[in-house]
């Protein structure tokens, strides 16, 4: 089904209504994701039939079950495996993924680099909450140094992933970054990604007001979003809030744009070169059969 996208966006347009009310909690960012999400297919005029979600487990992979769409709720880390295979059988598709920063960095961090490095065309959205939060609030790879989870209760020691330095260094053909606060933008990123001819990564900074911004006393979703602008752009906003919400400078927008052949194609090129070779050969050997048969 087309919704027409050049009606003015309503979300519901593209929400299974029945799933509601959401189990997301009061503040979280991943909702605000979900929305940029929509509101960049909207404008694309992507047909639901013909959009495929893929999420994993964990707070944003529970996103995919509100979208009217084909839609796929599997395993932990892997939903970028369950997506390559999906986006290969069926070029047609627009295949897109929605992970979080445990699902997609610890225990999918593997399919993340080959996704990475071979450039499939799908697009990856991974919400970054510095938590995993629906498993128990435990520590994560994005948690930032001296922050507070349930398996670091004096504070995280280790150092954090730079995910979208390391989709890069994989090969991804898109890489960037926004944060919630930033909705036309975060949209405007989404979108570009979509129409990426190859692997697309976005990463969005998107707020845990419960599991890990109680634990660690950032305060209300409000402010912990006035963080995001102080954590961000401390030249700009260095005077919002006295403690910034991620401590370094993260560049947002789209920090990767690079051409490479795009896998599925070239899968299919080969695929289609090696069966003329073969149907070659056959017929090469089936004349030659036939040949020493004649009197």
């Amino acid at each position: 089904m087309i919704v027409d996208s050049a009606a003015e966006f309503d979300v519901r347009d593209y929400l299974r209504l029945e799933m509601m009310p959401h189990f997301l909690c009061p503040g979280c960012g991943h909702g605000i994701a979900l929305r940029a999400l929509l509101w960049a297919i909207h404008e694309l005029g992507i047909d639901k039939d013909k959009l495929a979600v893929v999420s994993g487990i964990g707070c944003a992979g529970r996103l995919s079950a509100y979208i009217d769409a084909n839609t796929f709720h599997v395993t932990h880390g892997r939903p970028l495996a369950y997506a390559t295979g999906l986006a290969l059988a069926r070029p047609d598709l627009h295949v897109v993924v929605i992970t979080g920063d445990g699902d997609c960095l610890a225990i999918g961090g593997n399919h993340l680099i080959h996704a990475c490095r071979r450039n499939l065309k799908l697009t990856c959205l991974m919400l970054n909450n510095e938590v995993y939060g629906m498993t128990g609030g435990q520590v994560s790879p994005t948690t930032s140094e001296n922050r507070l989870t349930t398996t670091t209760p004096l504070g995280n020691s280790e150092p954090n992933f730079d995910a979208c330095a390391l989709a890069a260094a994989a090969g991804a053909s898109f890489v960037g970054r926004e944060v919630t606060h930033h909705v036309p933008k975060l949209k405007e990123l989404i979108r570009a990604a979509l129409e990426n001819p190859g692997f697309a990564f976005v990463e969005v900074l998107s707020d845990c007001t419960e599991i890990f911004g109680r634990k660690n006393e950032l305060g209300s979703s409000a402010e912990m979003v006035l963080r995001q602008k102080s954590g961000l752009r401390p030249s700009a906003y260095r005077d919002t809030v006295d403690t910034p919400f991620r401590s370094n400078d993260l560049p947002t927008g789209i920090l990767t744009k690079t051409e490479r052949p795009e896998y599925g194609t070239a899968y299919r090129k080969a695929a289609a070169a090696q069966r003329a070779s073969i149907a070659g050969a056959s017929a090469a050997m089936s004349a030659a059969t036939r040949a020493k048969g004649t009197p």
